[in-house]
Order: structure tokens, then C-alpha cells, then sequence
């Protein structure tokens, strides 16, 4: 542990991965701030993370979410920089961002550039831990920002399931504290006691806010020495108090929080169980990972895990483990659990096979061959790690920093090397009878309740269970074959890398015929022994009709299923796969070691051939897909007015609505029917990346054509001309401002939310980059406006929009306290506001946007899963535009601010004549009057109200579709 005064820790050398090849440095200041310092030559944004040791386990009584606020409050302003909101702005115009949490006992504080602009981001970002503001003018606003981001949490089912664990834990204890904050706690609560929220504010930072409680992760273009001479210079007048790191020792779950059966009501329809026991923190036995190694077992899905006899039962749908809500003083292991309607009727069975897998797991002993196994698949994870964003490298650092000595801070509890039968044995025997807690979620306990959680008004009850009672419960619970895993032939012992690999720059066309195009990017930027494979599906049948479309949702969901038992190995070695349901049809991604991702691949391809409906199973994937589809309502306003959106423009898209009626009809019989329909015509798209060979992947496509198209009988023919899909978008009328007022679908839920689009062009390159240079320019001042000055909702965003290469903008606001009809006139006001802020824009303020810009751009793939996410965008689409990043950069190299001004006042501005806009208005129940209003008002000149979206989308013009199958080789 990195305990003890930090100049007298001896520092061993910084483990790091063989294919790492970044410097590291640490470094303490005078004020005692430890720092690791990061040294990227490659990188092309710089980031930094200060993680300070007190979170909201240290809110004072009566002020829960104090901690919280003060994240937000740092914000602001600072005596050096005291223009309000000038450290989001600087950030934003310098190709940035910046967030920040607050967890139990820590809060973090992050942000990314441009390198550009990293050393006077860093001495902003150190002003909040040296002389902030913390305005009385701010304060209340950002009071109503925490009370709004609360209010978008109280309809999480997880959130829910969370509180309600804390709230079941002794009261003395400060897991049991609500520590988001809102309106009640941070303003109402402290004016009753006569006490000042600002006040107690700044005498919070002052009393835990010391360097030396801090760490902070630097992550940089410069060499180590230069950007150790900027952060001492930057970050030495944080003061040290000497503050005691904090510890809150004692556990949260006293005898009488232990041996209960938890019921509760969710928002959502499903059956969820979730077994929990206090531990010891793995924290303290990261070497040995004991939650490791026992999380890799319980949480298995091959062939006689728990999971597998309870999805062979037909109870249960998804099983995960692990430690969680893990401290340096107290932790639990948690196992979640979801239930079908059947495994509902069968919770004591279930919590039966539970106990009887960790009985088996007791009987069997610890078996050093898994943890060797397990250790090996962890070791060459570590070492063979894809590169990630500076951003989320510093943040997942920074936490650690105080748990783990600094030889550890990269490696953590990633690599379990100590086999240790004793240590996982103690925390083997935690998971008893003795002291579990059972919560059991399901909406057929409504009504048979007694209790409510009094943040979230979750609705519960409580029931005592005792030891004798659960062995019950396993001696009734049937007698499965339940056994450890077999040994894992997925994982990798080849990581050599090819060398006769091509150069080319880009996707390369290697081969097309009539069932099939091939495009091969060999690796010529990350050399690792991984490769990436999409196989895209056309399947006209599989989108003919909404039945149709569910039926091939089903389907997809059912050849996962039939494959999890055998290719589960793989994922845990990892090689990853999925198998998806699209508009057109469905696809399949392979991802992970090129070493055996040709026997994944054969193994997924074979059970497509040989695919045959089990009923058993088809009862199962139908019941869960329903409910997906039900819990549709139950999705945020600003989710729901994102997917009305989608339906708008989108042609030849199916209301969900339609999807869930056709469901209760649909038999085995149906799907049984319709798979050889839907495989009847198909054309199969493929992209091949990383660490292949030209040879291998024709041979992949071979194989594909060989089972479906060729052979004795084959089970495909090639599409028709006339049944390529096409991809096509409402073209929407100029000088029009369509508008769709609707109720939203949950009733409980009191936010409303707006979708302001305005639809600009088909994929051109310069019009791009005005779109997106707009959107630069104006996202870090409509979030300030619309959301600090305003405050119409905790959540807004401003972002470009794409529907299949139709490029637009669009603004999201979610509010409880403003009605979307209101909102939206709010949306134009700010847009009137910019168009004065863009004719007085200085020259060398649009210079530098548009340099932030070209920067963007000019960012590298960090990893063969970012590279094929680009380039699949651009075949999947159809554009094609490989070189795009060149070519808008060169767009952008040649664009004044008078025709940027022209793009804005043409495309942009309020009541121009060639503009085209779209408001999706979703009303929440306290918006019901509002909505009426909006409903039936007179319309405005050029609006026009949408009344049923279907005959709407069939009345319009579309744009043409990028998307054909007239590709040259």
C-alpha cells in the first residue's frame, strides 16, 4: 500500500506494458502534490487528472451533496481567471473537453487539448485548487444544475437498486449518505438551520482541499524534463495543510443489515436478482485477486457454469460478478442476476444453484491451473493493451494513485501473479448464508410493499431469511451438472506479427462478385497481433416488415445464444464477437488476437448453417426482446425524442410501437419458416483489419461464399439489382420549420425535452467542415447559455448530427422546468445571439477555431478498434471517402470567415430563407397544459406541424443514397 510520508517511499521503477513506449516520471512537489508524468511523442492531445481524497463521505450532516456541488462550483471562475465559465470556453475553442466526478472518497477533475494549448490549460485547471471563486452569484444556478441532474436520476432502475443498498446500511456509517445533492439538501435544508450553502461551501474546500491529499497525472507532447518544469511551475502554490488522508473505518452492514430478502418495485419491466456480501477489499490482496479469480468463475457462461443451467432452465437471461462499492476499508461481491418471467417463479431455486456453485468451488478447493490460466490471459491482456484516449488513460490513473504503491500505479490489480489458496479461500468463505443480502427486483411485487426509500421513493419491503432457511432452498433446488470450466483452447500463444504485410495507406477492395465485396486495411500503424473482421449481411427480406424486422432480432439474439457456451472461451481469452440486427439485415464482428480468430470465425459460420429454432430457447429470446421493447416508454424525454428523430427522417424505419404488436404473434414456426427466407437472397459485405495477410482474408470471404452461396445446396442466391438497399433521408422543404409536439411516453417522468435539428446538406467536404466549424464555435456557448446562465436543464448538448451521409446540427435539451415550445424559442434566441457574436468574431479568434479544427483532424487512430470503426463508416454508408480527414483539413486550409458568415446566415440563422429545421417536442407530465397549448395553437408563418410521422415521411422528397453496388474494383 503507498502508506507513509510520500518522500520517504522508495520507488521502484514504473511496471509498464512491453508495448508501451511512453516515459514515465514520478515526481513530489515541495507542497507534497504527487505527480506521474506521462511523455507521448505520438499523441495528439495532451490531458491531465487531479484526483483529490475526499468525496461525499465527508459531506457534513444536513448538507448531503455538498462535495458533489463543490465538483461543480470549481468550475466556474478563479481569481487569475475570473471571467465566468473562461476555463470550459478556453478548453472547447482549443479542441477540448472537460468533466469531472465525485465518487465516496474522491473526486476527480480532468479535462484534454490540443497540444497547442496544454501549458495555459494547465495553469487554469491548477487556479481551482489554488484561488477559486466560488461566486455567490454562481452558487444558486448551479444549486438548480445538481437539483436538475438529480432529477434525471430518479428514474434509473440502477440508481434506484444502488440507493437502496446504501439506505439498508447503518445510518452511522457514511455509505449510507445521499451524496448527489439536490435542491432540499444543498438550499432548503441548510436556510431551515440558518445556515449559508456558500459559507459552508468555502469551508469545505478550505478544511479538505491540501496538495498533499491530491494526485495528479500529466499527459504530454513534451519530453519529461520540459513538462516537469511546467507542472512545478504551475501547480507549487496549491497549499498543504498537512491534511490526514481520510479513512472511515468499520463496516456499513451491521448484523441487522445482513440475512435479508430484499423486494422492490423497478420503473422498468424485468425480474433482476442481486446476491450481495460484505468482503475484504481486494485492494489489499491485488496480487493474489482473489475477487478475480472467484468473479472469473461465478461469472463463467460455458459449459457447466451457473449461468449455462440456469439459461438451459430457461430462469435467466444475463449473469454478471465482481466486487463492487470497493474502499480501502470495506467492499462487497455482488452477483447480478436477469430473470425471465419463469426464473421469477423460481428465485429460491436460483439462489439454490447459487450457493450450490459455491459450494462446489469449496469442495473443489482453489486450483492453481485456473489461476495460471487466468493470470496468463491477464499478463497478455496488460502487455498487449490497445492504446486509448489521453483523456481516459489519465482518469483510470489518477484514482489509484493513493490505493497502490507508484511501481503499481499502471499495472493496479490487473495482474493477478501470486497464487494464494489461503487468500482466496477467506474470501470464498465470505460468500455464505451468513451474512448475504437478497434483492429482488420485479414489478409484481407493486402494491405488496410497505416502505419507501426516501431520495429515490423506490418502493421495498424487508424479510428476514436465516442460514437453514437458504439450505432449504438448495436441497430443493433441482439437480443440475454443474462443474468448473474446461481448459480454454482460445488463448493465444502466436504473437508474431506479420511481415510481408502491405502498405497501403487505406481500405483496399481485394475482391467483388456477386455475393460479395472484400475490403482488406492490413496493420501499418499499431503492430500488435490483433486483427478486426465486420461481415456484413443484405438481406431484403430481413426489413420488409416489422415483423420481419423482430423475427430477425430474434434470430440474431438466438445464434449468440447458440454459440456462448463454446465461444464464451474466447471472449475471455480475448476475442471478442457480436452478432447484430441491422436496417438491412444483420452483421458479425470478430475482434481480439488474429492467432485463432479463423476457428471463431469458422465456428460462428457453421452455426448459421446449421441453425435450428429450440423452442425452449425461442420462448426465452422472445420474452426478453418484449420487454426490451416495453421499456422503450421508459427511456429519458431526450431519448425518446432522439428515436421520433430517427423515425422522421429515416425512410423505410418501423415505430417501435409496431414492433411490440407484432411480437405475441410470432411462433418457433414463424421464425422457423423465416430464416431460409430471409438467407434466400443476401449479399455479404466484409472488412478485414490488423494482423492478416492478403491471403487470409480472401480465404475468409471464400469460406463464407463456399457455406452460404456454393456448395451442393446452397442456402443463399445473389441479390437481385433491384435489391440492394439504399439508405434514404427526408429531404426536408427550405424556408420550412417542421415541428412534432408529443407527450412523452412514461408518465411518471416529469422532464421534457427538446430536439432542435437543422438539416444543412449531403456529404460534401467543405460544407462539412462549415457545419463543423460551426459547431466548434458555438457548443461551449450554448452549453454556458442554455444551461449555467439559464438553466433549462442539467442536460444540453449541441452536436452534429448524420444520417446516412445527410449532415445537420442539432441541440438536446432535457428540462424540468421549462416546456420544449419554450425551450425552443430559447434555442433562437442563442442562435440571434451568435450571429452578432460571429460578425464581431476578431480574425484571429476564427483563425485559431479553425486551427482547433484542423488539429482534430489531424489526430491518429490510438487503436485497429477506432481505425475500423472510421473506415467501415465510410463502406458502410457508402461514401467511401477514405481520405476524408486530408481532404476536409485541405477544405478547412482554404476557408475565409466571410464565407463562413455566408454558411451561417444561409443554413443557420434564424428565419432564413433556405433554412430547414425540425423540432421534436416531447412534453413530461408537468409540462401536460404546455403540450396541449402547443398542440392546438395557430401556426406560424413557414411552420408546420407534424401530426402522424409515417404520413409525414411518405409525403417528402428524399435524398439520394450513397449506398450501391456499383463499386470497382
Amino acid at each position: 500500500m503507498a502508506v507513509g510520508n510520500k518522500e520517504e517511499v522508495v520507488v521502484e521503477e514504473i511496471v509498464k506494458a512491453r508495448t508501451d513506449k511512453r516515459k514515465y516520471r514520478r515526481i513530489v512537489l515541495p507542497n507534497s502534490l504527487e505527480i506521474l508524468l506521462i511523455s507521448d511523442h505520438d499523441t495528439d492531445k495532451c490531458a491531465a487528472s487531479m484526483d483529490v481524497n475526499v468525496g461525499a463521505f465527508s459531506d457534513p450532516d444536513g448538507l448531503e451533496g455538498l462535495a458533489h456541488f463543490l465538483e461543480h462550483m470549481l468550475f466556474y471562475a478563479s481569481e487569475k481567471y475570473p471571467s465566468e465559465d473562461s476555463y470550459s470556453k478556453y478548453i472547447s475553442e482549443h479542441g477540448g473537453r472537460r468533466n469531472a466526478y465525485t465518487a465516496s472518497e474522491n473526486t476527480n477533475y480532468y479535462f484534454d487539448i490540443n497540444s497547442d494549448g496544454f501549458e495555459e490549460a494547465l495553469d487554469r485547471f491548477a487556479q481551482f485548487f489554488i484561488n477559486p471563486l466560488m461566486s455567490a452569484d454562481a452558487t444558486m444556478r448551479e444549486i438548480k444544475a445538481v437539483d436538475s441532474e438529480n432529477q434525471n436520476n430518479l428514474l434509473s432502475d440502477e440508481r434506484r437498486l444502488k440507493w437502496l443498498q446504501k439506505h439498508l446500511s447503518s445510518a452511522e456509517h457514511p455509505y449510507h449518505k445521499f451524496s448527489t445533492g439536490n435542491w432540499e439538501t444543498l438550499d432548503v435544508r441548510p436556510k431551515a438551520r440558518g445556515l449559508d450553502t456558500r459559507e459552508e461551501l468555502i469551508k469545505f474546500y478550505k478544511q479538505y482541499y491540501s496538495a498533499n491529499v491530491m494526485h495528479l497525472v500529466i499527459y504530454g507532447k513534451e519530453n519529461l524534463d520540459k513538462l516537469q518544469a511546467t507542472v512545478e511551475d504551475k501547480f507549487k502554490d496549491i497549499r498543504n495543510i498537512d491534511r490526514d488522508c481520510l479513512r472511515f473505518g468499520g463496516e456499513p452492514c451491521t448484523s441487522e443489515h445482513l440475512q435479508i430478502l430484499v423486494k422492490t418495485v423497478p420503473i422498468k419491466e424485468g425480474h433482476k436478482l442481486r446476491v450481495v456480501w460484505p468482503i475484504t477489499p481486494e485492494i489489499h490482496h491485488y496480487k493474489e485477486g482473489p475477487c478475480r479469480y472467484l468473479s472469473h468463475l461465478i461469472h463463467h457462461e460455458a459449459k457447466g457454469s451457473l449461468y449455462a443451467v440456469l439459461k438451459t432452465l430457461g430462469w435467466a437471461t444475463g449473469l454478471s460478478a465482481g466486487e463492487s462499492d470497493s474502499t480501502l476499508e470495506f467492499s462487497f461481491f455482488k452477483v447480478d442476476i436477469d430473470l425471465t418471467d419463469a426464473g421469477h417463479d423460481h428465485m429460491q431455486d436460483i439462489v439454490g444453484l447459487l450457493f450450490k456453485y459455491i459450494s462446489l468451488l469449496q469442495q473443489c478447493g482453489v486450483c492453481k491451473w485456473i489461476f495460471d490460466e487466468l493470470s496468463a490471459v491477464c499478463e497478455t491482456k496488460f502487455h498487449y493493451q490497445d492504446k486509448i484516449q489521453p483523456i481516459n488513460y489519465v482518469v483510470s490513473i489518477s484514482p489509484n494513485m493513493q490505493k497502490y504503491p507508484p511501481k503499481d500505479w499502471l499495472v493496479r490489480s490487473s495482474l493477478p501473479s501470486n497464487f494464494s489458496p489461503d487468500i482466496i479461500q477467506m474470501v470464498l468463505n465470505k460468500l455464505s448464508s451468513d451474512n448475504v443480502r437478497i434483492f429482488w427486483e420485479s414489478k409484481k411485487f407493486e402494491g405488496h410493499t410497505n416502505m419507501s426509500e426516501p431520495w429515490y421513493g423506490t418502493a421495498y419491503s424487508v424479510e428476514r431469511i436465516t442460514g437453514s432457511m437458504i439450505q432449504e432452498w438448495i436441497l430443493s433446488s433441482p439437480n443440475e451438472n454443474l462443474h468448473l470450466p474446461a481448459r480454454n483452447v482460445f488463448i493465444p500463444t502466436d504473437f508474431s506479427l506479420k511481415n510481408d504485410l502491405e502498405k497501403a495507406k487505406c481500405p483496399v477492395l481485394l475482391r467483388k462478385s456477386p455475393y460479395s465485396t472484400l475490403w482488406y486495411k492490413p496493420d501499418t500503424m499499431f503492430f500488435t497481433p490483433k486483427a478486426y473482421v465486420k461481415i456484413a449481411f443484405t438481406c431484403p427480406h430481413a426489413s420488409a416488415s416489422p415483423e420481419t424486422e423482430v423475427l430477425t432480432n430474434i434470430f440474431t439474439r438466438l445464434w449468440m445464444d447458440y454459440l456462448n457456451e463454446y465461444a464464451y472461451y474466447a471472449s475471455v481469452a480475448g476475442l471478442s464477437y457480436g452478432i447484430n440486427h441491422t436496417v438491412s439485415g444483420f452483421q458479425v464482428t470478430l475482434v481480439g488476437y488474429n492467432h485463432k480468430l479463423r476457428i471463431l470465425l469458422e465456428t460462428v459460420v457453421e452455426k448459421i448453417a446449421s441453425f435450428k429454432v429450440k423452442s425452449d430457447r425461442f420462448a426465452v429470446i422472445k420474452e426478453m426482446v418484449t420487454k426490451r421493447y416495453q421499456n422503450l416508454k421508459f427511456e429519458q424525454p431526450n431519448q425518446q425524442a432522439r428515436k421520433y428523430c430517427s423515425l422522421i427522417l429515416r425512410d423505410h424505419t418501423f415505430p417501435w410501437t409496431e414492433n411490440l404488436e407484432a411480437l405475441p404473434h410470432l411462433q418457433v414456426e414463424d421464425l422457423a419458416k423465416f430464416v431460409p427466407l430471409m438467407l434466400s437472397r443476401a449479399f455479404v459485405e466484409c472488412y478485414t483489419a490488423g494482423n492478416l495477410e492478403r491471403n487470409e482474408a480472401e480465404s475468409m470471404i471464400e469460406h463464407i461464399e463456399e457455406v452460404f452461396f456454393k456448395g451442393s445446396k446452397p442456402m443463399c442466391q445473389p441479390l437481385f439489382p433491384s435489391q440492394h438497399l439504399m439508405n434514404r433521408v427526408v429531404k426536408l422543404e427550405r424556408g420550412k420549420s417542421y415541428f412534432y409536439p408529443v407527450e412523452g411516453l412514461n408518465p411518471s417522468d416529469e422532464n421534457s425535452a427538446l430536439l432542435h435539428y437543422i438539416q444543412v446538406h449531403r456529404d460534401d467536404f467543405m460544407l462539412n467542415v462549415k457545419l463543423q466549424l460551426f459547431v466548434r464555435m458555438a457548443k461551449q456557448a450554448a452549453f454556458h447559455q442554455l444551461r449555467s446562465v439559464e438553466q433549462l436543464g442539467y442536460i444540453t448538448f449541441l452536436q452534429p448530427r448524420n444520417d446516412s451521409g445527410v449532415c445537420g446540427v442539432q441541440f438536446i435539451i432535457q428540462s424540468k422546468v421549462k416546456d420544449p415550445a419554450h425551450i425552443d424559442l430559447r434555442v433562437e434566441e442563442f442562435l440571434k445571439g451568435f450571429e452578432t457574436k460571429l460578425y464581431e468574431m476578431p480574425n484571429d479568434e476564427f483563425k485559431s477555431n479553425v486551427n482547433a479544427l484542423i488539429d482534430m483532424k489531424l489526430e491518429k487512430h490510438r487503436n485497429l478498434r477506432e481505425e475500423a470503426g472510421f473506415y467501415w463508416g465510410e463502406i458502410s454508408v457508402g461514401t467511401l471517402k477514405f481520405d476524408r480527414k486530408e481532404s476536409e483539413i485541405a477544405a478547412l486550409r482554404q476557408l475565409t470567415q466571410q464565407e463562413m458568415m455566408d454558411f451561417f446566415i444561409e443554413h443557420i440563422k434564424v428565419g432564413a430563407p433556405q433554412k430547414r429545421s425540425l423540432s421534436v417536442r416531447v412534453y413530461g407530465n408537468s409540462h401536460s397544459s404546455e403540450y396541449m397549448t402547443d398542440k392546438s395553437s395557430p401556426l406560424q408563418p413557414c411552420s408546420v406541424k407534424i401530426d402522424d410521422i409515417l404520413s409525414f415521411r411518405s409525403s417528402q422528397s428524399l435524398y439520394g443514397s450513397f449506398k450501391g453496388n456499383d463499386v470497382k474494383l
